[in-house]
């Protein structure tokens, strides 16, 4: 049973005298737009779309539907995959696409405050013009916002070396779900004064307030890096390999893990990729090394070298060209596409200790075998982030729909049990939400619950969102 208010004509009226005739939408072609994200097939288009341009436009529309209550959804670029900008309940679909600018880069303190709906690379690219660098870097970077990354606390390959969204947010402008307009903090590097509120927001799927503008931090810019494609003849020998490298006293900027089938079916999908690879070979790392210095770059690619010798590591290609370097990129990023592609999928996200990710990958592999079902593997292995990709193939309906939750509990189970959780960077949204209770126990989900409350007491913030 649905508690909220149902959208009417006369509700659709008010939001046009609000916003604009322009930036209300509500055909069902419009809405079934709307509906989406990159989680599996799943569709819930909202009863009415808004695009603000403002953050004043946010606060109305957030005001009107406390006191009507309708249910509201934040919607970013539509490249998340856990369901967190689905409208389960209907209500107001809030997309920030139209909230896109950057306000201000300050060349004098590093820091540039950019609205929610600006694509990340936009903003990797004004800052790279301006000899700085902002690292987290997403697989969707070209398409991904910058309010999807704070919403889910997005990592991608070079958060093993510079962290992830968190790392690098000073300050947030958010609307409350009543429409009251707070700044969460101060732009500042160190702040101990009170409760942090912008690292509760950072990570909050929506579900406590809107994003509308963001204070972010910036380093000088990077200039050179050096890529290696290192080939195993196990999968295991490869997750080995990852906390050895670390151990050793280097401190990759990305070091990433593909399997076997993941390159394989990679190469199907985009026949641009031209790297060969042995018969003998079940997975690859690819590592990166970047620095100011060239000649200490390569040192450190020496050490990596003599590292992964001890764990039957095949010749290393040592990408050191923009063209070699895209090429294998490119590979990396867009496994995801091909698997999608492919096949009818389920994407689990589990991070674990980087030294139990070997346990981690054999525990997904066993698990599979006992449910009857093919997992493609990759991620970012320099922090323990494992994507499962859980193929449907040859299983039923039944099994697919009945069974698999199960399977995909013991997957948690294990996680947890390795000192991991259930999510690195792709959230909980929609689809994890029923296995919140592996993470937590009955008192953290209450307090957890609680702070929910206190942001948003009668539950319109992106409702069916974390918690059942």
């Amino acid at each position: 049973m649905n508690p909220f208010t149902k959208i009417s004509q006369t509700n659709i009226n008010q939001f046009t005298e609000l916003i604009g005739k322009e930036n209300v939408f509500f055909n069902s072609e419009q809405l079934n737009e709307f509906g989406h994200d990159e989680t599996e097939d799943l569709v819930f288009p909202p009863e009415v779309a808004l695009t603000p341009r403002n953050t004043e436009q946010v606060s109305e529309i957030m005001r009107f539907c406390f006191e009507e209550n309708i249910p509201v959804t934040p919607i970013g670029s539509q490249t998340g995959l856990s369901g967190g900008a689905l409208s389960i309940h209907g209500g107001v679909g809030l997309s920030m696409k139209k909230m896109n600018a950057i306000l201000e880069l300050d060349e004098k303190n590093l820091q540039i405050t950019v609205e929610p709906g600006l694509i990340t690379e936009e903003l990797q690219n004004a800052a790279i013009e301006k000899g700085l660098f902002y690292a987290p870097d997403p697989s969707s970077k070209g398409s991904c916002s910058i309010g999807g990354n704070l919403a889910e606390n997005a990592g991608g390959p070079r958060a093993v070396k510079y962290g992830v969204t968190k790392d690098w947010v000073l300050n947030l402008e958010v609307v409350l779900p009543n429409g009251e307009i707070i700044w969460t903090g101060a732009n500042t590097l160190k702040n101990s004064t009170g409760y942090n509120l912008t690292q509760l927001m950072v990570g909050s799927e929506g579900t406590l307030g809107v994003i509308t503008k963001a204070v972010l931090k910036l380093i000088p810019y990077v200039p050179n890096n050096v890529s290696m494609l290192a080939p195993f003849s196990s999968s295991i020998k490869a997750c080995e390999a990852v906390s050895a490298i670390f151990r050793a006293g280097i401190t990759p900027s990305a070091m990433e893990f593909m399997e076997r089938d993941a390159l394989d079916w990679i190469m199907k999908f985009d026949d641009s990729v031209n790297i060969k690879i042995e018969e003998n070979t079940q997975a690859h790392l690819l590592i990166e090394i970047d620095g100011t210095n060239m000649d200490l770059i390569y040192q450190e690619c020496e050490k990596v070298a003599e590292v992964l010798e001890q764990f039957e590591c095949g010749e290393i290609l040592l990408a050191d060209n923009q063209a070699q370097k895209d090429e294998i990129w490119r590979m990396r990023r867009r496994i995801g596409e091909a698997v999608k592609s492919n096949s009818i999928y389920k994407e689990e996200d589990t991070v674990v200790p980087r030294y139990e990710l070997p346990t981690l990958l054999a525990g997904v592999k066993e698990i599979g075998n006992k449910y009857g079902f093919k997992s493609v593997c990759y991620g970012h292995a320099g922090d323990g982030n494992l994507h499962i990709n859980i193929i449907k193939g040859e299983l039923t309906d039944k099994q697919w729909n009945n069974e698999l939750p199960e399977a995909i509990r013991e997957i948690f189970e294990l996680t947890v049990s390795l000192g991991g959780t259930l999510s690195g960077e792709h959230g909980i949204g929609y689809v994890q939400k029923n296995y919140m209770d592996i993470a937590f126990n009955s008192v953290e989900l209450e307090l957890l619950k609680s702070i929910k409350n206190v942001f948003d007491p009668t539950g319109i913030m992106n409702p069916e969102k974390l918690f059942t």
